[in-house]
């Protein structure tokens, strides 16, 4: 696993096609600006909630033509139907194929210390950070493999770094997260040295992005007291995102890119 600052270069690969990009957690700030953003860029744009009125409300937000879906992530089975309807979404009989998914489902839960770390908040957390990710890498990973800009993202978080004990669980979802992705990034760069005739610069990878926090302007406006120290911008992430398509996918497979400070 390597660490790389978000202003970190990266060979562009010329030339990128309209992909299919599913981006789960699409109800929230972040998830609508990152839709928007793929969709401006001239992607399909796939969006995936667990609240029907809510993930229409915010595929409409991102831009006429993308898809807001319901799914319960944390259920195996559904997100295997998921896979179904994207494909149905997208009328053209190739079920569920998708070149990307951006993971932006997640959660945070904190405490006073290692004692009062409680089972509710960890079954919380392991619903959101852990088993959504897996749930979703497992039913896609063969779509991603077989992409020449297939992508698998997710967004962590600085504390990873260094683990303080309010937040025990927390950084544990998340660095159990993290090292999934990474799993996933080492069977991309298996896959790759097996398909004759591909070069460096195309195929998938797996990449972590790395914030201390993120903020938008609703949050702004609610606290305009609050100066959000290091927080990235919805708006921000979105940008590193729509990047990700544009970079070698041997240099960002299996790396950190840091958005934050």
């Amino acid at each position: 696993m390597t660490e790389e600052p978000a202003t970190a270069q990266t060979a562009p690969v010329a030339d990128v096609p309209r992909l299919n990009i599913l981006v789960t957690g699409g109800s929230g700030a972040s998830g609508i600006a990152v839709a928007r953003a793929l969709h401006d860029a001239g992607h399909r744009v796939i969006t995936v909630g667990s609240d029907q009125a809510r993930i229409e409300a915010a595929a409409q937000q991102a831009g006429d033509g993308v898809t807001g879906l319901v799914c319960d992530l944390a259920a195996l089975a559904d997100v295997r139907q998921l896979r179904k309807d994207v494909g149905a979404a997208g009328g053209n009989g190739n079920a569920g194929t998708v070149d990307a998914v951006i993971h932006l489902v997640g959660g945070w839960r904190g405490a006073k210390g290692i004692n009062d770390q409680t089972d509710e908040d960890w079954d919380f957390l392991e619903r959101g950070a852990i088993t959504t990710l897996r749930n979703v890498s497992r039913v896609f990973y063969d779509d991603i493999a077989a992409s020449r800009r297939g992508r698998f993202a997710m967004v962590s978080s600085t504390a990873v770094e260094k683990p303080a004990a309010a937040t025990a669980s927390y950084v544990a979802a998340k660095a159990a997260a993290e090292a999934w992705t990474m799993a996933m990034a080492d069977g991309f760069r298996r896959a790759a040295a097996d398909r004759p005739g591909a070069d460096n610069g195309t195929g998938p990878a797996a990449v972590v992005l790395v914030v201390k926090a993120l903020v938008d302007d609703a949050m702004r406006r609610s606290h305009p007291e609050r100066s959000f120290p290091g927080a990235t911008d919805v708006e921000d992430l979105a940008r590193a995102v729509v990047g990700l398509f544009d970079a070698s996918a041997d240099q960002l497979n299996g790396t950190r890119l840091r958005l934050a400070p």
